[in-house]
Parts: C-alpha cells; sequence; structure tokens
C-alpha cells in the first residue's frame, strides 16, 4: 500500500482491512452503500455514506451506491432520488457505479434454486404466526416445519410456482434448511423469499416474489465484488447467515464488518419514527429544518463540510453511545463562523427617531461583512443606508435599566454599530403604556461610530434604517424533542409526547439590511447577535424571503467541555 493510501485515522475497521491486504484475502478496497429507498436519508446515514466512502479513497479503492430495493410496499421513486441528491450533497461520487438489488432478481432466484438442488432450501406452507411459534425462544430451541422434509422435485415445482404468481401473499415462503436448534435465532431456517403481488418502482408487476434482505445482501454484495461490507452493529447477529449464503453457494465471499450506529440526542433516528412524524403533522414534511434528515438539514443552513468534520470526530466504534446535540451544533458553529456574513437584523423592532438628524438626508456606511476575524483591508464589505429613522431591538432599551444594563435607556448614550453616537432623549407609549417609539440626538462628529473626543460609551446596537428596511419572515429552530432521549418515557407513555412544542417559532415583522434582499440559497449570514441564518429553499419567494436559524450563537457544548 503506497503512502498516499494510508487511511487519514485508523480504527477497528482500517484494521481488519490492512490484515486482510497483508494476508492476501484481498488485494483490494471495494465498499458500498446500501440504502433501502423507503424514506430519506438521515444523520445516522451520514456517518455511514463518510466512512463507506472515505475508507475506499483512503485505499485507493472503489465506492458502489446501491439501493436495496426488496420492499415494493415502502419504496418510492421520490426517496431513489433524494438519497442521490444528498450523498452528491455531502460531496460523494459513485461515479458509473449506480445499482439495485433489483438488478440481480434473476440471479438470486437462479441461486435459490441452486439452494434447493442442494438441499439447503425449502417452501414452507407455515403462516406469520405458525413460523412465529415454530422458531423457538431465545431460550428454546425451534422445531422443524412439518415441510422441511419436502423432495426437491417438490420443493423446485412449488418455488416455481410462486414465482409464478399461482399463490396468496402469505401462503409460502422459500426458507434455508440450517438448524433449527441454532442459538442464533437468524440460523433458524430464516426466510430466504416472500410472496408480495406488489408493483415495484423498478420492475414493475415482472415480480411476485422477493428475497429477504439477509439474503439479498449477501448476494448482491458478491455479484458486485464488494470487499468489505460495513454494517450497523444490529447486524452482528445476522452475520453468519450472510456468511452460509455466500459459503453455501460457493461464491464469492465478502467480509461483512459491524459498527456502532449514530445515536443523537434530541432527536431519533428510525426511518420509521421519522416518516411518523411526518405523516401525524408534528413537521411539515421530511425536509422539515428540525428533521435529522440530510434534507432538513440542509434547508435548515447545515453544510456537507460540517457534517463531514462532525462524522470524522465521533469516529467508529463496536460499543454504542449517545453522542450530545451539543456537539454537532458545535462544530456548524465553527463551520458557519469561518463563511457567514455579518449583517444587521432587527428581530423584534423598536422604531427610533433622530430629530437632529435631517429628514430629508440620507447617507451609506461601506460596512465590512467580517469585522472582527480578519484584516478590515481584506474583508468584502457592503453598503449600508442610514436615515432619520432606524430601528432597533426592543430588548435594547429599557425605561429603568439594573446596573449592569448597558444599552439605550433614557439621557444614555449609545453607539450605533458602525453609524453614530445617540442619545435617548424622549419615550413615546400607547395608550396601554407599552413603549412604541424613542426620539434620540446624535452626535455629527461620531460618524462611523468612532467619538472625536475619545469619550466611552458602553453600548453599542446593531440596527436598520427605516426607509430601507426589508420584512422578512424568520423561523427560529429549536431541538425536536424536549429530551435528550425521546424514547424516556412511562410504561404506557409514547415518544411522541416527549415532543417540543416551541421547537419552532415564527417571527413575521424582522426587518433586515436591504442587501439581504438579493440573498441567494446556500448563502450563509450571522445577523449580529442573533445567530447564523440561511434563505428557506422551499417558502421563499421574490419580495418575501424566509430565513431559517440554523444554529444560535451560544455554544453549549464548547461551555460543558470547559466546565469538566
Amino acid at each position: 500500500m503506497s503512502e498516499e493510501n494510508i487511511p487519514s485515522r485508523s480504527n477497528f475497521i482500517t484494521e481488519i482491512i490492512d490484515q486482510h491486504l497483508e494476508n492476501g484475502r484481498f488485494t483490494n478496497v471495494h465498499t458500498r452503500f446500501p440504502p433501502e429507498p423507503n424514506g430519506y436519508l438521515h444523520i445516522g446515514h451520514a456517518k455511514s455514506i463518510c466512512l463507506n466512502f472515505g475508507i475506499a479513497r483512503d485505499y485507493g479503492g472503489l465506492t458502489n451506491l446501491r439501493f436495496d430495493d426488496t420492499n415494493p410496499i415502502t419504496e418510492e421513486v421520490e426517496y431513489v432520488e433524494s438519497i442521490q441528491d444528498d450523498i452528491r450533497w455531502l460531496g460523494f461520487d459513485w461515479e458509473d457505479r449506480l445499482y439495485f438489488a433489483s438488478d440481480y432478481f434473476a440471479q438470486m432466484y437462479d441461486y435459490a434454486l441452486q439452494l434447493i438442488k442442494l438441499g439447503k432450501a425449502f417452501v414452507c406452507d407455515l403462516n406469520v404466526d405458525e413460523l412465529r411459534h415454530y422458531r423457538g425462544t431465545l431460550t428454546e430451541p425451534g422445531k422443524n416445519s412439518p415441510y422441511r422434509e419436502r423432495s426437491i422435485e417438490e420443493n423446485l415445482d412449488l418455488f416455481q410456482r410462486m414465482k409464478a404468481g399461482e399463490f396468496q401473499e402469505g401462503s409460502h415462503t422459500l426458507r434455508a434448511k440450517i438448524d433449527m436448534a441454532s442459538p442464533n435465532l437468524n440460523l433458524r431456517d430464516p426466510v430466504l423469499y416472500r410472496i408480495l403481488h406488489a408493483h415495484h418502482h423498478r420492475t414493475g408487476d415482472e415480480w411476485c416474489i422477493y428475497p429477504m434482505y439477509d439474503y439479498a445482501h449477501a448476494l448482491s454484495d458478491s455479484i458486485e465484488g464488494i470487499t468489505h461490507s460495513i454494517c450497523t452493529l444490529e447486524f452482528e447477529d445476522h452475520r453468519p447467515l450472510y456468511d452460509w449464503c455466500l459459503q453455501t453457494l460457493g461464491i464469492f465471499h465478502s467480509q461483512q464488518i459491524e459498527f456502532a450506529r449514530l445515536n443523537l440526542t434530541h432527536t431519533v433516528m428510525s426511518k420509521r419514527k421519522l416518516l411518523q412524524l411526518v405523516r401525524e403533522g408534528h413537521v411539515s414534511s421530511w425536509n422539515d429544518p428540525r428533521m435529522p434528515t440530510l434534507s432538513g438539514m440542509r434547508r435548515r443552513g447545515y453544510t456537507p463540510e460540517a457534517i463531514r468534520t462532525f462524522a470524522d470526530i465521533i469516529g467508529v466504534a463496536k460499543a454504542h453511545s449517545n453522542v450530545d446535540m451539543e456537539l454537532l451544533e458545535h462544530v456548524l458553529r465553527d463551520d458557519l463562523n469561518a463563511r457567514a456574513r455579518r449583517v444587521m437584523v432587527v428581530v423584534e423592532p423598536l422604531k427610533v427617531i433622530i430629530g437632529n438628524y435631517p429628514s430629508d438626508k440620507e447617507e451609506t456606511f461601506d460596512v465590512p461583512y467580517f469585522p472582527s476575524s480578519r484584516a478590515l483591508d481584506d474583508s468584502p464589505t457592503r453598503q449600508v443606508p442610514f436615515s432619520r429613522e432606524i430601528f432597533i431591538e426592543r430588548s435594547d432599551f429599557m425605561e429603568e435599566p439594573p446596573s449592569k444594563f448597558y444599552r439605550l435607556a433614557p439621557g444614555r448614550e449609545v453607539r450605533l454599530m458602525n453609524a453614530y453616537y445617540i442619545t435617548c432623549t424622549d419615550v413615546v407609549k400607547d395608550a396601554n403604556g407599552e413603549v412604541v417609539e424613542l426620539h434620540c440626538t446624535y452626535d455629527p462628529e461620531s460618524r462611523g461610530g468612532m467619538s472625536p473626543d475619545e469619550r466611552k460609551v458602553r453600548g453599542t446596537l446593531h440596527w436598520v434604517s427605516a426607509r430601507h428596511a426589508i420584512n422578512a419572515e424568520l423561523r427560529l429552530y429549536d431541538t425536536l424533542f424536549t429530551l435528550p432521549n425521546p424514547f424516556d418515557v412511562p410504561d404506557d407513555g409514547d415518544f411522541m409526547d416527549n415532543i417540543n412544542p416551541n421547537s419552532l417559532q415564527v417571527v413575521t415583522d424582522a426587518k433586515l439590511e436591504p442587501v439581504l434582499a438579493e440573498a441567494v440559497v446556500g448563502e450563509f449570514f450571522q445577523f449580529m447577535r442573533q445567530g447564523y441564518f440561511c434563505l428557506d429553499s422551499v417558502d421563499s419567494q421574490a419580495g418575501a424571503p424566509v430565513f431559517n436559524r440554523s444554529i444560535s450563537l451560544v455554544d453549549t457544548w464548547a461551555k460543558m467541555q470547559q466546565n469538566r
């Protein structure tokens, strides 16, 4: 193995691969990512994608994208397309190696005939309940099916008639003949084929028998020459069946390796559970920005770089563990901090009238997008307009401020960021006593927010010119579930009971700098003191922008690490 192909990060999987290359079991590395097209990919899949494509890249090998489309009841073309979009967005390319398990249906069928002829498979007439009863338990062995000793000729005839569509669903299955007394329940004559009279999104009505995942997975890997079939840990007990299929048929034997799946706090990682959230209307769609799906995270403002970095940080292990959502958010903040342009946006506007500023006057300030992280001469800038009436944050004013409140108050002077010093002279209230307007004066000598006499002010406020402001809707997101473990419920409870009722808050009257009227999907902004935002890719329209808050500015994970 050349130096440029040495893995960038060693783990137990790369150690196994190194041994295989050293002892000659394999001479190359060929992995695959095998999603089932029954839902959208989520952050847990991203870990697997990064692992499979990353390992192949590090060893100078190849990675296939193969859809496990063996259950036509739950699969849709929409999912096939979204999965491909997500993998490309994440930064990986399968080139010309796009495959489907359905590509191999005919070959799998021929292999099934071969198993029957070897006396290693039989057609069983037990129904679902009977199969479960005959299977036994973890402490009790199973019982042989009464149909286990059918002749090879009868099994061949029945299986061919199953394929021809002569039987109803549930009336027959093809089962492997292994060992009903095995301590591994997966080896107790597992079902290899079942009857499904359902339309398939690729093969149409050509087939009415479909292979089970364990059988299709092993054979697809072998057919494609996959050297290392990397799976999540729940398939560890299935590996003996994987090996049995390949050994019994005497075909190319891929190596299955299992790693612990990603468990992330405050969310769920089951496509079935995520589909439930969609169908019951708890979220708007699979790409709702509160969802852990890659499409939802992309819409919310996550970057592929942040997700790849996160996958690298958490690494791979054999033991299950929970990863704090705060770590993922910390990685996103680090990424957005380097790329997000700083702009001024007022979320809860309070109007300020600068009485001694001419009503017909306008001026602009050349303001850098990155005022602190880069040298001003190198930072790109934009023109920020200023006029007599501006908006500030309502929380930046108090009539009777406490001792450590340094923002605007009656008689107090503050700095308007990059503009002028202003002093509050009057407060206007409505009939209910609510403050609706402030009157201020400004110091013309403090242009650019710098005082010529070097007097100090302790408060600096962001602002937006009322005359030039654009209105926008802001969507402020929080975790989808209130508890780190959504399944922490009483015996009679449901994980849905832990849905966060405040996971989405909508602001409809935000005032934005006019430059944000030109924002496009895929750009990232830091709304000063508010968080990181991006333009919503679904609901934004010309003249009616919608911005999603990707993440707040408060880094709880970093604080957690400091306190340890």
